[in-house]
């Protein structure tokens, strides 16, 4: 792929990146990798529905590799989608944490970086700069290799709430004191504090803080 952008440009707006790397995404040679926080990646609806289409052209004869954030698992139908992906041949991971940006890597020679949203929409680097794109492949590339394979991510890391274990996550994500809350769901405060630490166990986590901290990676809703 000839260099079809300088090698550092930085452009606002989900719209503005379609424009400027369409044809990018529909001419990938060898292989097209993608770190995700989730499966919305794009915030406007009709630019999320384009880019879709546009990557899942890449996978139809070149190697396809999607590392997302536990909260891409968060419902049936995100899961569904993903096991499609890969039953078209997409290799797709599960990272032990969230990850912070979206990232877009085509053959080695262009890098996208997403930024953070701002009043004017997401800002997005794009470079073809070796040594930037060489540096986030690598990044990319350590994540991938810590990260779990969807299918086995599915049979065994994903913890289940119940409608009880939500209840108590929506309980303390409040912030209200533990009285308070067992009075609000009608329980006792032995009980209330018995299930806090079952929920605690559940979610591996050693804190009340860090069960919260665990369960939005996980993109589980209270």
């Amino acid at each position: 792929m000839r260099d079809v952008v300088p090698e550092i440009v930085t452009i606002r707006g989900d719209l503005e990146l379609l424009t400027r790397t369409a044809h990018l995404l529909s001419s990938v040679r060898e292989e097209f990798v993608c770190a995700a926080r989730d499966l919305d990646t794009w915030s406007r609806p009709g630019a999320r529905q384009a880019m879709a289409a546009r990557a899942a052209h890449t996978q139809q004869a070149h190697q396809v590799r999607k590392l997302l954030s536990p909260a891409a698992l968060a419902d049936e139908h995100s899961r569904a989608h993903l096991r499609e992906l890969v039953d078209q041949g997409a290799l797709v991971r599960i990272a032990s944490a969230a990850l912070p940006h979206e990232t877009i890597v085509i053959d080695r020679r262009l890098a996208i970086l997403a930024g953070l949203n701002g009043p004017g929409g997401r800002e997005y680097t794009l470079t073809t700069a070796p040594n930037l794109v060489g540096g986030v492949y690598a990044l990319f590339d350590a994540a991938w290799d810590a990260a779990t394979d969807l299918k086995a991510f599915l049979r065994g890391e994903q913890p289940q709430l119940d409608t009880a274990s939500r209840t108590v996550l929506r309980a303390l994500g409040s912030g209200a004191t533990d009285e308070k809350a067992a009075r609000e769901l009608g329980m006792s405060l032995r009980t209330y504090r018995r299930r806090v630490a079952e929920l605690l166990t559940t979610l591996d986590a050693d804190s009340r803080f860090q069960a919260g901290i665990r369960a939005g990676e996980l993109g589980l809703n209270g």
